[in-house]
């Protein structure tokens, strides 16, 4: 007998509804074009909610598509008021508040491992990493870390999971820690802190505080794991601290110098790592989710295996090969130090021509400009850089003329052809920018095609 992720009295009880539920629920859905037969329809308003930074706000009403959601099996829809569908509703004040008690509810009844990783790059990797080396665990989907997405992920969370592993965002001020206190981790990650979405920010200092507020989540009990580089002068609250990272001093290190990479444990275990993709970023990352799993009491070493064959999650450093031509497709989002971090991986593999396809980094503030342009140095061991966007004019400008493949000001106006016609058997091409350029673009696809129609 399968036992249903809510049951009709669990239901009943953590919405506290006036109406006993009337069904189980298998799942729990918010876009009824995703929804699987069983959800449980969370109909959230579509207004800007201010309590949580705006989350909901996405201008369209769920109570609008119940009846879509009842004709692809909803086994119920959560409601802030009585639709004329025929589907059993659970009639509550506020739909957000309801999704948030589902998650809370969640959380309380789960008696094992949970892990929140936190980082202005590399979250999602470091997510999928943890995933692998733990079978059988929840991790949230996708990018699934704003204030709709933790709790949707934890509602989704069943007691039969080995873990449970959630990825945490931000880009204003005040938005990690009530997603912290909410997960409740009892492993928290600050993966790194970088210039990114100082837009909203306004300084590193002030990303600095903002990540370091995950803490606030394990209540003095949980195990954070930051990095050794990273200043800890005011943490919030007295959480266990491990750090990771190539100094000496770090609870975990990782030895990457030379020939073999190897990652040192307290206690004198010692790892050797191997990764299906490779790059500097990538090891410190799995060093990163080795100390997690070292502060769960968990032996590291499980870790290695599955990793040997991991594929990263797309659009974030995976490869494709066209005609014999490489694609480093990190297209799914850019900021200034991840762009050095992936253009410095691709120097690591000599003998081939190598080149950057790179796009407008967002939300970088007033100094977005001097940030593309600060970018030249990195790019001086490339063969040819291809530039789209207009902050990343900047970098074109300050790039010697032998490095301008070409500079297009959006997408659209890209010429694939040209980028085409540069490129032979035997070449590498990453192709990096924000999640708005390339990513929703689907700049790598329409590479590809440009490609494989050159060989036809």
């Amino acid at each position: 007998m399968t036992i249903p992720l809510w049951s009709r009295d669990e239901l009943t009880a953590v919405l506290e509804l006036d109406e006993a539920a009337a069904v189980d629920v298998d799942g729990v859905s918010i876009d009824s074009r995703t929804l699987r037969p069983g959800d449980l329809f969370v109909a959230l308003s579509g207004h800007a909610d201010v309590r949580y930074r705006g989350a909901g706000g996405s201008g369209r009403d769920g109570h609008d598509f119940v009846a879509d959601a009842a004709e692809r099996g909803a086994a119920a829809a959560l409601v802030s008021r009585r639709t004329d569908v025929a589907i059993s509703e659970l009639l509550v004040d506020d739909t957000f508040d309801g999704l948030w008690n589902l998650a809370r509810a969640a959380r309380a009844r789960f008696r094992r491992p949970v892990f929140a990783i936190t980082g202005s790059s590399g979250k999602t990797t470091a997510k999928a990493m943890l995933a692998a080396a733990l079978p059988g665990c929840h991790a949230s989907e996708g990018s699934f870390n704003n204030h709709i997405g933790v709790p949707l992920s934890l509602a989704r969370l069943r007691t039969t999971a080995v873990a449970g592993v959630f990825e945490v965002g931000m880009n204003s001020p005040g938005e990690i820690a009530p997603l912290s206190r909410l997960i409740k981790p009892d492993v928290a990650l600050v993966l790194n802190v970088l210039g990114v979405h100082l837009e909203g920010l306004g300084s590193l200092e002030a990303i600095r505080r903002e990540k370091l507020s995950i803490a606030e989540g394990l209540d003095g009990r949980g195990m954070l794991v930051v990095p050794d580089t990273l200043d800890m002068h005011d943490l919030p609250g007295d959480a266990t601290r491990i750090t990771f990272g190539r100094s000496e001093t770090a609870d975990v290190r990782l030895a990457d110098a030379g020939r073999g990479c190897r990652v040192l444990l307290p206690g004198g275990q010692v790892l050797e790592l191997e990764l299906a993709v490779d790059g500097p970023h990538r090891r410190l990352t799995a060093t990163a989710v080795l100390a997690c799993l070292y502060a769960a009491g968990m032996d590291p070493a499980c870790a290695l295996g599955p990793w040997r064959s991991l594929e990263p999650p797309a659009g974030r450093g995976g490869e494709l090969q066209i005609a014999g031509i490489t694609i480093v497709d990190d297209s799914y989002n850019a900021n200034p130090e991840s762009v050095r971090l992936a253009l410095a991986s691709l120097e690591e593999r000599s003998g081939r021509r190598r080149f950057a396809l790179l796009g407008d980094m967002l939300e970088l503030g007033s100094e977005e400009l001097a940030l593309h342009a600060g970018l030249a140095e990195a790019c001086s061991g490339l063969d040819g850089v291809f530039c789209v966007g207009e902050r990343m004019r900047a970098l074109h400008e300050r790039l010697p003329p032998g490095l301008r493949a070409g500079w297009w000001p959006d997408c659209d106006a890209l010429d694939l052809d040209a980028v085409a016609g540069y490129l032979n058997s035997g070449d590498l091409l990453l192709v990096k920018a924000s999640n708005r350029l390339f990513w929703k673009a689907g700049t790598v696809n329409r590479i590809a095609v440009a490609l494989a129609t050159k060989v036809d």
